[in-house]
């Protein structure tokens, strides 16, 4: 614990502002430094740098391009394989662990050790891993690397230690899973066929024991060659040559027959007395033409054949075999189940499915039970064992990605009622038709942990759709869907106009949300430039809509002059500004008259029924003004004790009361300083400015939809395509771009708010500007927010790889080498009760406005505090010209007392306008104050604002505005995360920087606690949906379809163990079927060989050393015998061995109990032999 001391001094050198109003920096980066403060100070601060570690929680979602799936039928563990290397394992609900191979290489293929805790994987690296599965975090024991063959298919028989691996050159290869080498036993393709054979087999496509005989394996090879391989004698039993490739091969239980499917549709049937031909050939899809051919089909890419004893018909399941001619259809999975023929269509692609039985034997009958299907973007489980085929209820959070995810937002220790609320009334619209049966994948425990509060993670998706989702305890469950679409009219498909070019994509789609989950009051921000406020009621109610329509255009552009001596505050024409709603123009004849003084969106103007849950209240648009549309909206905030709402754009800002459903405020960014406008401007003419924004390759609104695809997803590309590229951004390159927004602020004090234009042309007159900036260069654009999603529109003349890198152009970070024609855009808003004036004595209702330019400004707001004069009486805004200066685009505020704890913001207790009236107890409001003056008894008067820029932090103290510290946070990179978070029972600044790094600074003193490279800034996804929350935790999108939580809580990492779930349970692996002594003695039972005698160094040798490259895992014996020493490794060391020791007697006494029980059977059996012939002649046998 460190006490920190401010006195004053006259000797320092760093102020917030000096007399001339031009901004004062402090010392070098990475140094906290002092200012005078008018009085002492004596904060304690408790935050260390110990308490802070970055460490991995928990991923939520689909797994992003899934490639491959695994199910261990004991354990009831499923996984799921994807292209970037990872591997998904999950159990019963809140089983759920995220493993990453560190190559990246795509895994091919997934094989469980059933029933043994752990798993192989084969990756397009062409090495095979081995996962210990024993722990909560799973780790690589062993890895193996090909070096002269790849990797095609594996196969691991159930109870044994030698994996079978066939390699593109179609051999195949014996691993000995324990040690993780190669045997010396390998299967050349040149044996494995016939010597007349003059062209190549293909890659092996298949590998499986024989049911009947586990001394016999099946290699199914591409171009269509069946082999079976004896591997006591080296030789081939039989071959079979197919004209049609093979895709996959499944047995009958009985080992006599089996099933192949091909690239032509069709299913084959063989027997192993004749292998000559197939005895049945089926086009399950395929319908006969008049000359007695099939037609032709897509190929049959898996079959699985499956008997049950309640029935003599066999499931035989396969996925693929459509005709070509019936183009469009969905991909499909057909059961047949004898005559019936079921088919599934699925809604995106087939990548893998399995059938779950109910015993993991493969000579026993099956009893399926289940399909497994996994789909490119979903994960679907079919029940079996009812005729109508339903599916199962998916427990885990699959479908986050439903529609895009555009924004997110993450509330930690939230009202302890609002949960269950919020869960009640989302179960009222939840699906019917699941199977009542249980969720099969219920492998694995998990208890919630000690250390648990509420947490909700909301997220904002494409089609305007809101997500709640309950996060509590590190799991994820969807509580509650809103759909804000619902809001307006659906534009008819006729209609011209506006709506003509704003309804091809998204114009729902959510940019940014702002909740209070005390007041229960939400706000949504859409693409459309419209904000939809919303109230919580537990009653369905019949209402209108109330809208408003706000008019904050330029029509003159704000340029910083060259000269100092001149002093031109932009004033544009009143009418542009007024606080209410214009009416339509009435000029209708001209095209430009029809998009003047008119929203994006029609609201919907008649009574509305609305069920339980969130209800709109009051909509505000942004108006189209002389033919340019709105300009998307960047800030927002909310506060329900006020009854206030405030937006703003690069235009200016807008304060509406939404209790009297009126606007109070509406102006440009320059007349909110008046007087104290710190830059010098210029004013230009509505018709240079519109000619002169063609200059411009930020478009607006309009644009988004007249580009050569209409594509408004361009905007947020990166989070809605699942086959984005990530861009890979080196040091150069990852410092602060031109012009791009996240979070919902601008990202950069440079970017260009202009108005829009006229889409370019290459050819036209503005061709040889493009060619002056150069190749790499992108043109300026217009300020955008995070949530706008804008990274930058396509543009004729650029590249898809200028644009994507113009993220991190590098540009100056000075305010006074700001582009000249550099507009200011509203970047933050936060409502709090503090001085608007440095002679103020007590904290009022106060709006903190923050600017692009790094330039924050205090307005004053007058409420009245009667609940009926307030729903009455005008709230009066008035600008007071107070400015404070910062580096950068300003990104944050926050507020401190003068003890160092976190003020919050006031509210009202949330009551239900819509329940039932009560004479007793009338709804009034309540609200609940947390002023500076209450909060602080021994500190005084006064409070801290926390200010935080993308390049500097600062704190002041109010009202006098002394700049008590200041860090420069970054020079290299930019802010784009920074909030105010509430760890340890203290406070801290935690920031998210271009170039990854995650830092944390101690308040009020600024000092750097934390600053750790953590995730390299690949893509936009991931600045534009980070987001930190109270506790130590923060979460980002780390790819379409996925979240990744994390910690930054020394606390929390070190409890994270206990809130894991278990994958692992001992459980005892069920014996084998008693097939009967007189049917194992003529030949029923599977024939039992000794694996380790054929494949074991001893008889096979060693394999060449080149093949293959043994590298020892971290989490096997190798990678402890490196790390550990001493005592305490020595004892680690005994303990393992002794656990072995121990699991290797147990397994003994298994195997002895298990020759106990046969012996005993075998006795029995003969006993009654002798009996049944004891008596007998020997002319009766």
């Amino acid at each position: 614990m460190k006490k920190f001391r401010k006195v004053l001094d006259g000797l320092t050198t760093s102020s917030p502002i000096n007399p001339g109003g031009s901004p004062v920096y402090g010392s070098a980066a990475g140094t906290p430094s002092a200012a005078p403060t008018p009085r002492e100070l004596d904060i304690q601060e408790t935050l260390m740098s110990e308490h802070f570690q970055i460490c991995k929680t928990v991923r939520h979602g689909f797994p992003c391009q899934p490639t491959a799936l695994a199910f261990d039928p004991v354990q009831k563990i499923l996984a799921i394989g994807s292209r970037s290397g990872g591997v998904r394992l999950l159990g019963r609900p809140g089983v759920d662990c995220h493993c990453q191979h560190e190559s990246g290489a795509a895994v091919l293929q997934l094989q469980f050790l059933i029933n043994e805790g752990a798993l192989v994987t084969a990756c397009a690296d062409d090495t095979l891993h081995l996962w210990n599965l024993r722990q909560r975090r799973p780790a690589i024991l062993h890895s193996l690397k090909f070096n002269r063959e790849r990797i095609t298919f594996c196969h691991l028989p159930f109870q044994s230690k030698w994996l079978y691996v066939g390699t593109e050159r179609g051999n195949t290869h014996i691993v000995n899973i324990e040690s993780f080498v190669l045997s010396g036993y390998v299967i050349m393709w040149n044996k494995a066929i016939e010597l007349s054979t003059k062209t190549h087999p293909g890659p092996v496509v298949h590998l499986s024991d024989s049911p009947k005989d586990e001394g016999k394996l099946l290699i199914g090879f591409e171009s269509g060659t069946i082999v079976m391989w004896d591997l006591r004698s080296k030789r081939t039993e039989f071959r079979i040559y197919y004209d049609e490739a093979i895709h996959s091969v499944s047995w009958h239980h009985e080992g006599r027959q089996f099933m192949c499917s091909h690239s032509d549709g069709s299913l084959s049937m063989w027997h192993l007395r004749n292998t000559a031909k197939p005895f049945q050939v089926t086009f399950p899809h395929g319908k006969s033409q008049r000359d007695g051919r099939k037609e032709s089909c897509k190929p049959i890419l898996k079959v699985e054949y499956k008997t049950s004893r309640n029935s003599s018909e066999a499931f035989v399941v396969f996925s693929g075999g459509l005709s070509y001619d019936k183009a469009g259809r969905r991909p499909t999975l057909t059961i047949m189940h004898g005559k019936a023929i079921t088919v599934l269509e699925m809604d995106y692609p087939i990548v893998d499915f399995m059938v779950l039985c109910e015993t993991p034997y493969l000579n026993e009958v099956q009893e399926p039970y289940a399909v497994v299907v996994l789909l490119e973007k979903d994960f679907v489980v079919v029940d079996l064992t009812q005729s109508n085929f339903p599916i199962f209820e998916n427990p885990y959070p699959m479908d986050i990605h439903e529609s895009p995810v555009t924004c997110t937002a993450y509330f930690a220790d939230c009202p302890p009622d609002i949960i269950p609320v919020l869960y009640s009334i989302g179960a009222k619209h939840k699906k019917t038709g699941y199977s009542h049966k249980e969720w099969p994948v219920s492998g694995g425990t998990w208890t919630v942990g000690s250390q648990t509060y509420p947490e909700i993670i909301i997220t904002g998706h494409a089609d305007g759709s809101i997500k709640f989702w309950d996060a509590t305890a590190i799991t994820l469950q969807m509580l509650y869907k809103l759909k804000t679409s619902k809001v307006f009219e659906k534009p008819k498909s006729g209609e011209m106009g506006r709506s003509a070019e704003l309804v091809e994509e998204d114009p729902f789609a959510v940019q940014m949300i702002s909740w209070c989950p005390q007041s229960r009051i939400f706000c949504v921000v859409g693409i459309s430039a419209h904000v939809i406020l919303y109230r919580f009621s537990k009653h369905d109610a019949n209402t209108t809509i109330t809208s408003l329509e706000v008019r904050l255009q330029c029509d003159t552009e704000d340029v910083i002059s060259p000269s100092d001596t001149e002093n031109t505050p932009c004033f544009s024409d009143p009418s542009g500004h007024s606080p209410q709603p214009q009416p339509p123009s009435p000029r209708s004849n001209t095209p430009d008259s029809v998009r003047d003084s008119i929203p994006c969106l029609k609201v919907k103007d008649r009574m509305i029924r609305m069920p339980p849950g969130y209800q709109a209240e009051l909509v505000v648009q942004l108006l189209w003004v002389d033919g340019e549309p709105p300009q998307q909206i960047t800030s927002l905030d909310l506060n329900s004790a006020y009854g206030l709402l405030a937006f703003g754009n690069c235009n200016g800002l807008a304060v509406v009361d939404y209790l009297q459903k009126s606007i109070l405020l509406c102006m440009s960014t320059v007349e909110l300083y008046g007087s104290a406008d710190p830059f010098q401007r210029l004013t230009r003419s509505p018709r240079k400015n519109r000619q002169s924004t063609s200059d411009t390759c930020m478009r607006g609104l309009s644009n988004f939809y007249s580009d050569s695809k209409k594509r408004i997803r361009t905007s947020y590309q990166s989070l809605t395509e699942l086959s984005d590229n990530q861009v890979s951004l080196d040091l150069e390159r990852s410092k602060s771009p031109t012009s791009d927004h996240v979070n919902g602020h601008c990202t950069s004090p440079t970017s260009q708010p202009c108005p829009s234009g006229k889409a370019r042309v290459p050819g036209g007159p503005e061709g040889a500007r493009l060619a002056r900036r150069g190749p790499g260069r992108p043109p300026f654009r217009k300020a955008q927010s995070a949530a706008c999603m804008e990274v930058s529109l396509p543009v004729s003349s650029l590249t898809e790889e200028s644009r994507e890198n113009s993220f991190s152009r590098s540009r100056s970070s000075s305010v006074s080498s700001i582009d000249r024609e550099t507009k200011e855009a509203v970047t933050t808003l936060q409502f709090a009760e503090s001085y608007g004036r440095k002679s103020d004595t007590l904290p009022t209702p106060c709006l903190w406005v923050g600017t692009s330019l790094g330039m924050v400004l205090i307005i004053p707001v007058s409420i009245p505090m009667d609940e009926e004069e307030r729903q009455e009486e005008p709230v009066t805004v008035a600008p007071t010209g107070t400015v404070l200066m910062l580096k950068g685009s300003v990104l944050r505020f926050g507020f401190l007392d003068c003890g160092g704890a976190l003020i919050q913001n006031p509210y009202e207790v949330w009551r239900d306008l819509h329940a039932p009236e009560d004479p007793d107890r009338p709804r009034k409001r309540k609200l609940v104050n947390f002023s500076p003056s209450s909060s602080q008894e021994a500190c005084g008067d006064g409070h801290l604002a926390v200010v935080c820029s993308e390049r500097q932090a600062k704190v002041f103290l109010m009202p006098s505005q002394a700049c008590l510290y200041v860090h420069n946070i970054t020079d290299s990179s930019f802010v784009l995360r920074a909030d105010v978070v509430s760890v340890c029972n203290s406070v801290c600044l935690a920031c998210f920087c271009a170039n990854g790094h995650i830092m944390t600074l101690s308040l009020p003193s600024l000092r750097p606690l934390l600053d750790i490279s953590y995730l390299p800034l690949t893509d936009m996804r991931i600045a534009r949906t980070f987001c930190f929350t109270n506790g130590g935790q923060a979460l980002y999108l780390c790819s379409p379809t996925e979240i990744q939580r994390i910690t930054y809580s020394q606390e929390m990492c070190d409890n994270l163990q206990e809130m894991l779930g278990e994958l692992f349970t001992p459980i005892e692996t069920p014996e084998a079927q008693n097939r009967g002594f007189l049917k194992g003695f003529f030949g029923g039972n599977a024939q039992t060989f000794d694996r380790e005698e054929l494949f074991g160094e001893a008889s096979a040798g060693k394999a060449s050393r080149s093949l293959a490259q043994h590298i020892p895992g971290q989490g096997g014996m190798e990678g402890m015998k490196a790390a550990a020493g001493g005592v305490v490794g020595e004892l680690a060391r005994a303990r393992i061995a002794l656990d072995e020791r121990g699991q290797r007697l147990g397994e003994l006494e298994d195997r002895t109990a298990h020759m106990m029980t046969s012996a005993e059977t075998f006795s029995k059996h003969a006993h009654e032999l002798m009996l049944k012939c004891k008596d007998k002649k020997w002319y009766q046998f």
